[in-house]
């Protein structure tokens, strides 16, 4: 039974990345011109968060009061770009994730790649439901001054409207306080289904891939206990599964490959942003913390960290289980019963083995091996940062 990748486990990725033009199939004038809208609104965020610097006096305190809002736009404007003029080679990821998909016959194959998919679709639904209950948050942080003075019956005019995000729109703050505050949430709401889309996108194929080295494993352990009636013909069989467990091997390293090579800018960028912005923000909580007057701005920090720590821990988490399963092909056919076999299946098992001395790994941004071990390495990295900016202060 052939399994519809799209409609069945990316289907949540599809409409978050069709609500900002993103998906690259049925690319229409209409959604060509929603594309450019969504991606001004995006970036038009970061000049009003820049200008503070130009009307108040430049200090490092401001400077890095500034920095963590706009660090986290950039990373949401490289994740929207980086699907704008790659789009051609999503649609060729998806192509060939739905052509292996295709290809499965058998049964506890399909149910494998079943089972992976429905983690990516879990996946994906508790991200967003975290990024909504903290956009909630978010939206509702300006506006609990006026839900205060509903409440308690205060007049409007005593009432002082707040953004907790440092900005400058040349306008009287407190006139056009809701439309500043509009084209805050349109960005922010942006930003977050580009992140979360393109995001799980990428979690999603890693996913697929480890659903492509798992059925390996399946094919290589099935293959020995195969029983046939003559020694020729069981021989045969064998050396067609094991055939088989090869090819998708293949096709299981080759596509995690493409997807990392064809984004390898996008990675790169993405570490040195999210580190930096990493330190800023524990700077800034550290800060808020000290002070223990401003309840408002630490809820930010925190949610902007938290989103930031959850993103580089599930890539990195993702790429450990490529590492994972791909090693655990090599377990199992260190286990099956090799000797079971004629002289020249082991002779294939063998090279099987040497293959397995060479390890696996996905080099994100060409420069750091996606694992659990590198999320550790620039966690540790980012509180070196956030120690030298606090002996500074």
């Amino acid at each position: 039974m052939a399994v519809d990748i799209v409609l069945q486990y990316f289907n949540l990725n599809r409409i978050l990345l069709l609500t900002v033009g993103l998906w690259p199939y049925q690319r229409t004038k209409l959604v060509e011109f929603q594309l450019y809208l969504v991606f001004g609104i995006l970036v038009s965020i970061i000049p009003a968060l820049l200008t503070p610097l130009l009307t108040l006096e430049c200090t490092v305190s401001l400077l890095i009061k500034i920095l963590p809002p706009v660090l986290i736009t950039i990373i949401c404007t490289i994740n929207y770009f980086s699907f704008i003029i790659k789009a051609h080679a999503v649609k060729q990821i998806m192509d060939q994730l739905q052509n292996i998909c295709t290809n499965l016959t058998d049964e506890t194959e399909v149910d494998i790649m079943k089972n992976y998919g429905s983690k990516t679709r879990s996946y994906t639904a508790s991200i967003i439901i975290y990024a909504l209950c903290n956009f909630i948050i978010f939206l509702l942080l300006p506006l609990l001054p006026k839900i205060a003075g509903v409440i308690l019956f205060i007049n409007e005019s005593q009432l002082h409207h707040t953004v907790y995000i440092m900005t400058e729109y040349f306008v009287d703050r407190e006139k056009y306080f809701y439309l500043i505050l509009l084209h805050m949430d349109a960005a922010v709401c942006i930003g977050a289904i580009a992140l979360i889309g393109v995001g799980t996108m990428f979690i999603g194929y890693l996913k697929h891939t480890c659903a492509m080295f798992e059925i390996c494993s399946y094919r290589i352990k099935h293959a020995i206990m195969l029983d046939a009636e003559s020694v020729q013909l069981r021989d045969y069989m064998i050396h067609k599964k094991i055939k088989y467990a090869v090819d998708i091997h293949r096709k299981g390293i080759e596509f995690s490959t493409f997807v990392i090579s064809s984004f390898d800018w996008l990675f790169f960028l993405l570490i040195a942003i999210g580190v930096l912005c990493i330190s800023v923000d524990l700077f800034c909580l550290f800060q808020t913390v000290s002070s223990g007057h401003n309840v408002e701005e630490f809820v930010v920090h925190f949610s902007c960290l938290s989103i930031l720590l959850l993103y580089l821990f599930l890539a990195n988490y993702a790429a450990q289980e490529i590492i994972d399963h791909y090693n655990h092909i090599f377990i199992t056919v260190y286990s099956i019963q090799w000797y079971a076999a004629s002289i020249c299946i082991q002779k294939m098992i063998l090279f099987l083995l040497q293959r397995g001395a060479k390890a696996f790994n996905l080099n994100l941004g060409g420069l750091f091996i996606g694992s659990l071990e590198t999320a550790g390495m620039l966690l540790s990295t980012s509180v070196s940062y956030f120690t030298v900016l606090y002996s500074t202060r």
